[in-house]
């Protein structure tokens, strides 16, 4: 009998390290989903499982011959990632510290989607929990050839770029239809490369174009003059050129100061965007007031957000719901029991089936 090859040995430790490596960004997932700050500690222990066992396995990629250096490459930097996420787990002192721990998550799905293709349990992985047993999505995903039209594309938006986007195109994205778009904005410390990788699972299920951009300054203008309403209506003409967009299905949603600018400059008379989803945003009933009325009666608004949040108390989402209804809005509201400051991405399947659900005023003037 033949010793086993270089390649067996591989094909074994596949076997090992790639659950491995999956559960642990599960578990990062589930620890960025529970940050109430009663429950943070209790979140993170339940994610040290999964992180020693990623710590056991991770080694036995060191040893891959150089031909399968196209899954070692990417299997070692998603790991490198996810443990560089749970050793500053380890070491955070506070919120801020679990909030800095968690930015290695998007780093490690980076490096590892470009793997979906090949291996169906990272292609499971960036799908959404309900779609993940979906047959006829899978088939879909299987057969689509490669193009330069579909996948995650960056423009402008190198790590620490401002004003950039990136960009998901579902791999079975054909022209011969129009698509929904999501254009979703980033908390205001974060930048849209890295929160690009809250939606892509739903729109990878659900077939949306998603667009991450980052905001020109530090943050979202929400003071002073406004200059990434501009800068988003220049993204979206850009996609819009070389993707076929649905008019009538454009998503503007955001979290945390991403949600409060989706109210800043959704709310605008000239807002290319059919639909907005302000997530975990601050409000102010004025906001309503001064908007044109024009543009306010019959926009579908869906709020979200938790009953938890110790940043902006979830009265401001119920003020909103008031003062947008009674300014002839057409509002969806979701309030969360055990959300806190921090991005459910369970919500984006619920966001995405009320886009498809809901006309805009356009829609049905069309």
């Amino acid at each position: 009998m033949a010793e086993p090859s270089a390649i067996d040995h591989a094909i074994d430790d596949l076997r090992v390290v790639l659950p491995a490596l999956l559960r642990s960004m599960e578990a990062l997932v589930f620890v960025a989903r529970h940050l109430n700050p009663p429950e943070v500690a209790a979140a993170i222990r339940a994610a040290n499982p999964a992180e020693v066992e990623l710590r056991t396995a991770r080694p036995r990629l060191d040893e891959w011959p150089e031909r399968v250096a196209g899954l070692r490459e990417p299997l070692g930097a998603a790991s490198d990632a996810a443990l560089a996420a749970f050793d500053a787990l380890g070491e955070a002192r506070d919120l801020r510290g679990v909030f800095g721990a968690l930015r290695f998550l998007p780093r490690a799905e980076e490096a590892l989607f470009p793997l979906a293709p090949a291996l169906a349990p990272v292609s499971r992985y960036f799908l959404d929990p309900p779609s993940r047993g979906d047959e006829d999505l899978q088939v879909r995903l299987s057969g689509a050839e490669s193009s330069d039209q579909t996948g995650v594309f960056h423009v402008d938006h190198e790590n620490g770029a401002r004003g950039g986007f990136s960009i998901y195109v579902p791999q079975y994205y054909k022209p011969d239809r129009a698509w929904p778009l999501v254009m979703a904005l980033h908390g205001g410390s974060g930048n849209g490369r890295a929160f690009l990788w809250s939606w892509l699972a739903a729109a990878r299920s659900a077939g949306a174009i998603l667009v991450a951009p980052t905001a020109v300054g530090e943050t979202w203008a929400l003071m002073g003059d406004d200059v990434d309403t501009p800068n988003l209506t220049r993204i979206l003409a850009v996609v819009a050129n070389r993707w076929r967009i649905d008019p009538g299905r454009r998503l503007l949603t955001g979290m945390s100061d991403g949600g409060t600018f989706t109210y800043i400059s959704g709310l605008e008379v000239g807002s290319p965007f059919t639909h907005l989803a302000p997530v975990a945003a601050a409000f102010h009933p004025m906001l309503a007031g001064m908007a044109e009325p024009e543009r306010v009666r019959g926009l579908p608004i869906h709020v979200v957000h938790g009953a938890v949040d110790w940043m902006f108390d979830v009265e401001l989402a119920r003020q909103a719901r008031r003062a947008l209804e009674a300014a002839g809005a057409a509002v969806a509201y979701s309030e969360i029991a055990d959300l806190s400051h921090c991005y459910p991405r369970e919500v984006n399947r619920e966001l995405l089936s009320w886009l498809q659900a809901t006309p805009s005023p356009q829609t049905s003037a069309g």
